[in-house]
């Protein structure tokens, strides 16, 4: 019984030193884990730059790793994290599935986990979420299409042809922008006024793997050659693309086929990438949702403070992101979306780029 009683104590103690770790009196000293999925793509490169910023301003050591699209590069940089003892990590995953063993060992060492605008799956460990409102970023991108293939007023007689593009299929947030856009066109193309000539609707055909511009523009390279698409050709009004990475792809291969700004169809992005927004303001990508990263860096930084003081960091979801494990806490920023009509007000004039950035 006393060995028992022992083992019972010391359970006891292990969680309570667990518990102080992301309690109240953690140092500032100590390091937050900061992971990012590549420095190769303008957004997670800003993004990780920003996060430092934010949290080194706000008295924070950051310990920044960038993971080269590698998910046993990312996993091995988190792992090192938690052995350094880093007491809150900010993960953007590569793979949303393929973190759960090392998480399982931070959710052991009482290290608290944010997910930040990736959900991370399939695990316990993710104690909140920071992201956009990834669902609305669909739907105004639908929406967009809408209006500019003027669907409400079209016939079967006269329909829009579009085809469809989302991203990398190991991201879970595609399912909120693909899911998000096909709500607001599924009614169009089931009626007969938008029309997908390659047939190719399902999530699954429409990803690209690891949102590759160079994949996305070898898909819209075969569609051209099967289709018959050009200025002279098959008729085609628009592409969906879940984001600017992959429009940049789409946009490559149609101006290779001899498509110009003048008879471009429309494109549609996110991110505000620099190429993209130059590419919307020469006429061959009309629209991109704008998700201020300075917001969300902000947003997650207030996350870590409330957590380093032992509170309940400030969320406004608990009914939409489920991992697997349960709900997940999130904050959800709002997106807007650019276009050449509003660029310079939203990107220049909010310092988010300058002018000679867009040169």
């Amino acid at each position: 019984m006393k060995k028992i009683i022992a083992l019972v104590m010391t359970g006891l103690m292990i969680t309570s030193m667990n518990l102080f770790a992301v309690g109240k009196k953690i140092s500032k000293k100590t390091p937050i884990g900061v992971s990012m999925p590549t420095k190769d793509l303008q957004r997670w490169n800003q993004d990780g730059a920003n996060m430092k910023d934010l949290l080194e301003k706000a008295g924070y050591k950051v310990d920044l790793q960038y993971a080269n699209n590698d998910i046993a590069t990312q996993t091995s940089q988190i792992e090192n994290m938690i052995t350094k003892g880093d007491k809150i990590l900010v993960i953007a995953s590569i793979d949303g599935s393929a973190l759960k063993n090392v998480l399982d060992n931070a959710r052991r060492k009482g290290v608290k986990v944010i997910a930040y605008d990736r959900l991370i799956m399939n695990s316990k460990a993710v104690s909140y979420y920071a992201t956009f409102d990834n669902y609305k970023v669909g739907t105004i991108q639908g929406n967009f299409l809408v209006d500019k293939l003027n669907l409400k007023s079209r016939t079967k007689a006269d329909p829009a042809t579009i085809e469809l593009f989302t991203g990398s299929p190991d991201d879970n947030n595609i399912n909120f922008f693909f899911g998000g856009a096909m709500d607001v066109l599924k009614p169009y193309i089931d009626s007969g006024v938008l029309v997908v000539p390659s047939g190719q609707t399902s999530k699954a055909q429409c990803a690209t793997l690891n949102w590759s511009t160079e994949t996305a523009q070898a898909r819209m390279e075969n569609l051209i050659a099967s289709q018959g698409y050009g200025p002279k050709g098959k008729k085609l009004d628009a592409v969906y693309s879940s984001n600017d990475s992959v429009a940049m792809g789409i946009s490559n291969a149609l101006v290779a086929a001899g498509y110009t700004p003048d008879n471009f169809p429309y494109i549609t992005g996110q991110d505000c990438d620099k190429p993209n927004v130059k590419n919307m303001i020469k006429g061959t990508q009309a629209m991109s949702i704008f998700k201020d990263t300075r917001t969300l860096a902000q947003k997650v930084v207030s996350m870590v403070d409330a957590l380093m003081n032992g509170d309940t960091p400030d969320i406004n979801d608990t009914k939409t992101y489920n991992n697997g494990t349960g709900i997940i806490p999130s904050y959800l920023c709002d997106p807007v979306f650019a276009t050449k009509d509003n660029y310079k007000q939203l990107l220049v004039d909010s310092g988010y780029y300058t002018a000679a950035d867009l040169q």
